[in-house]
């Protein structure tokens, strides 16, 4: 999987951009503003949201669906001046600004920030209703990505996209393939107060943060030779999955609070939400996130028990999980929950395999 930020590029090319960038700024700060700027991309956790996620766009949709593209386009022309209302995903962004704002007051000239960008293959004449909208709630955010109909994950590696979300799981599968961290969000069934403060992200364990090694050992021989597996192996590191890059970038930031001796008002907060036993097979899970160098601030070892309950007192403002049950229970009890198609349980539903069909001759 990929790591935080791409360094493969040369050092002349880092040295133009660099002299690009102080171009930029030395005009942008010769403007009299106070909106602040967006941070250097390489500087910055860069957030990926499609328009489906970031607002509720389901009357839209069905135009879409129903009456095709022309006819989609010309009610969201007429309607631009309407905000559209907050998506799935309003919350965790709200977050995140709440974030980059305390950032700001430790960090005046921090560029280490969370930089939120619209990725939406809406075309272009959507884009007013789309701006409208950010305006009307005060939503920072100043990168779009508008492909005409076509599929934005080719341009998520040029963004340098640290997280992808989106509704649509091909695109989400799609990204995930190309190294990129991504999952698709699910409204929850019913509303429940979230912190206006802290920003609250809660991860599943294996085929999330780590591969999905020890998840095939499960569902191939069972629980018993999984425990002996995880205890023979329980001081190699498991390999690191799709979303471990997000949780480090999250780390990063947690560090700049830290720093400035603010550990216990730190505004981001990461909770590990995993089915282990944490007798049984949980040492190898804490030990991997040490020899990664990465905290996470509160561990929960469930024993198998469902996640739903758990996830509605803590509150998380996204939680991240392979397992569709698990998003099912937890959107049920209010969760924002947003699933990784990523490793073996793809191919299981509830324990079961799913049968495949047959293949043509």
């Amino acid at each position: 999987m990929s790591e935080i930020k791409p360094s493969d590029t040369t050092d002349t090319v880092d040295s133009g951009e660099e002299k690009d960038w102080a171009a930029a700024k030395a005009f942008f700060d010769n403007l009299k503003t106070n909106k602040p700027r967006p941070p250097k991309p390489r500087n910055a956790v860069t957030i990926a949201v499609s328009s489906r996620t970031l607002f509720n766009m389901v009357v839209e949709r069905k135009i879409y669906e129903e009456e095709g593209m022309e006819k989609y386009v010309a009610y969201q022309v007429e309607h631009e001046n309407e905000p559209l209302k907050p998506g799935v995903a309003f919350p965790f962004v709200k977050a995140l600004m709440n974030v980059n704002t305390r950032l700001r007051e430790l960090y005046t000239e921090n560029e280490e920030l969370f930089d939120i960008v619209l990725m939406t293959n809406n075309h272009a004449q959507v884009g007013v209703r789309l701006i409208n909208s950010i305006n009307h709630y005060d939503l920072t955010i100043e990168r779009f990505c508008m492909t005409g109909g076509k599929s934005p994950t080719g341009y998520l590696k040029a963004y340098m996209t640290n997280l992808y979300l989106s509704k649509d799981s091909d695109k989400v599968t799609k990204a995930i393939e190309e190294g990129i961290a991504a999952a698709t969000m699910f409204m929850p069934e019913k509303q429940i107060e979230l912190s206006e403060t802290q920003l609250r992200v809660a991860f599943d364990g294996d085929a999330v943060l780590f591969s999905d090694e020890s998840e095939i050992i499960v569902k191939k021989h069972g629980l018993d030779t999984f425990f002996e597996h995880e205890k023979e192996f329980e001081n190699k590191p498991l390999a690191q999955g799709p979303l471990k890059c997000f949780l480090e970038a999250l780390g990063k930031l947690q560090r700049k609070f830290y720093a400035k001796n603010q550990r216990l008002e730190c505004p981001i907060r990461t909770f590990l939400v995993t089915a282990r036993s944490a007798a049984s097979s949980g040492a190898r899970v804490l030990k991997t996130l040490r020899s990664w160098g990465l905290e996470i601030d509160e561990a929960l070892f469930l024993a198998g028990a469902p996640k739903g309950p758990l996830l509605e007192k803590i509150k998380p403002h996204i939680f991240f999980d392979d397992q569709m049950f698990h998003i099912e229970g937890a959107k049920e009890l209010g969760t924002i929950a947003a699933h990784v198609p990523y490793g073996i349980g793809q191919k299981y539903q509830k324990g079961k395999l799913i049968e495949q069909p047959a293949k043509k001759e």
